[in-house]
């Protein structure tokens, strides 16, 4: 298939292109950018007069609930999701059913999401067997199954001493760990940020100490093994700033955010809405510039959607009784753009700094070379409107999950049309 976008403008953060430019491409990959190979006729023409063409995202989080969830969402639903949203790569934490600690999982998993034809997956393999955290898993066998790092998930290690013996192996081969920061026993029970907010509605907290506790406390071991660490969803002004000073110090770190954290803090639970329970809580508006300024200044690497379905048993609860968690995918793009408009100075190119933080700079932290629109590289592109204006309905949602915070909202920036691999697998 050989595809030619035109009259399209191209934004490209890695190769510094932001201007109205054609594009061509053919087997899959991008064949030209501007100018027309020679011999080139192209099978589709796509008019994107008014669009901006941009690498597709790349997602360093989305839980899509296969195997062992699929009541709460399933391959087919939450695919089709991230490319109505134009990602196109995405990151999948290992706390499936059964955990992601056997490569025949991760090449059934892998093996499904290829025979789908949709966004591209990249599992990332348990650290411990069951996420226990007591014996480690084989990672060279799960690398070799296609995993792409190694996580805790959502569930801490007790044992200091397994940590430290995962992260020397894990820099003996070159893989990267996974961590969220988050100390097993402070707010252990905590549902909502440690502020006057839970105070007055009577909600147990997550006081900030617990990230930083748990910061304090992995930099240390990086120290100790010279590890390589990806933070999972950094949500304190107090561990930004302890992870800006990890980077000083040249320690070999990269963090992340979820897009819901860019943008809300604990006020937003109102009158305990359980679309707001999340994990990690939502912060004070300190927080909330703090990340917003860490993002701006390269402290922060990359927004995530934080991709978490939840079914309606599980989250139409009291708000102390709810499963934590929000839909993402679709909300991803125009949630970095709001942030890019409201936090970017107008001459720096607020669009296509959004647009790294979701593309480039996440695949640089996955290590792939997805992101760009460079000659030869993957044809993984999205095309969206920057000016439409769309409103955040459940019933607009392709994802099985339709509960989020952000249920309501008027969002701008809308996806017209996904490829993958140089084929069209979305268009509006």
């Amino acid at each position: 298939m050989k595809l030619h976008i035109k009259n399209g403008h191209l934004i490209d953060p890695v190769n510094g292109i932001d201007a109205q430019k054609d594009l061509y491409i053919a087997d899959g990959k991008i064949a030209g950018v501007g100018q027309a190979p020679s011999n080139f006729n192209a099978d589709k023409t796509i008019d994107a007069n008014g669009l901006i063409v941009a690498p597709g995202l790349v997602d360093l989080s989305a839980r899509l609930r296969e195997p062992g969830y699929e009541y709460k969402a399933t391959l087919e639903s939450e695919l089709q999701a991230a490319i109505q949203g134009g990602v196109t790569s995405l990151v999948c934490p290992p706390d499936t059913d059964p955990v992601l600690d056997e490569p025949g999982l991760v090449e059934m998993l892998t093996h499904r999401a290829r025979t789908l034809n949709q966004a591209h997956v990249y599992p990332l393999g348990a650290l411990t067997v069951g996420l226990k955290g007591e014996a480690l898993t084989e990672m060279a066998e799960l690398t070799e199954a296609g995993c792409v790092g190694f996580s805790q998930a959502d569930q801490p290690i007790l044992d200091t001493t397994v940590l430290l013996r995962a992260m020397q192996y894990a820099q003996t081969f070159g893989y990267t760990v996974w961590l969220r920061a988050q100390d097993p026993h402070l707010g252990r029970n905590g549902i909502a940020h440690s502020g006057p907010i839970a105070s007055r509605l009577g909600l147990s907290g997550v006081p900030v100490m617990a990230e930083t506790v748990a910061l304090h406390t992995i930099f240390e071991l990086m120290r100790a093994s010279g590890a390589r660490v990806h933070l999972c969803r950094i949500s304190s002004a107090a561990g930004v700033e302890l992870v800006r000073q990890a980077k000083k110090e040249g320690l070999p770190v990269t963090c992340d955010v979820g897009a819901h954290h860019v943008h809300l803090t604990d006020a937003d639970i109102g009158f305990f809405d359980s679309n707001a329970r999340l994990v990690p809580p939502l912060r004070a508006q300190r927080d909330r510039d703090a990340i917003r300024q860490g993002l701006l200044d390269g402290t922060i690497d990359a927004i995530c959607s934080d991709h978490t379905p939840v079914d309606d048993d599980e989250k139409l609860l009291p708000f102390g009784e709810a499963s934590p968690g929000a839909t993402g995918l679709e909300l991803l793009l125009s949630l970095a753009l709001k942030w890019a408009e409201e936090c970017v100075d107008p001459s720096k190119q607020p669009i296509a700094r959004a647009i790294a933080k979701i593309s480039a700079d996440a695949a640089s932290v996955v290590g792939l070379r997805s992101g760009q629109l460079a000659i030869g590289s993957a044809a993984d592109v999205c095309l969206f409107d920057p000016a439409a204006r769309w409103k955040v309905e459940a019933k607009a949602l392709a994802s099985q999950g339709k509960h989020t915070p952000f249920l309501g909202y008027e969002l701008t920036g809308q996806v017209q049309a996904t490829i993958v691999a140089g084929q069209v697998v979305f268009k509006r």
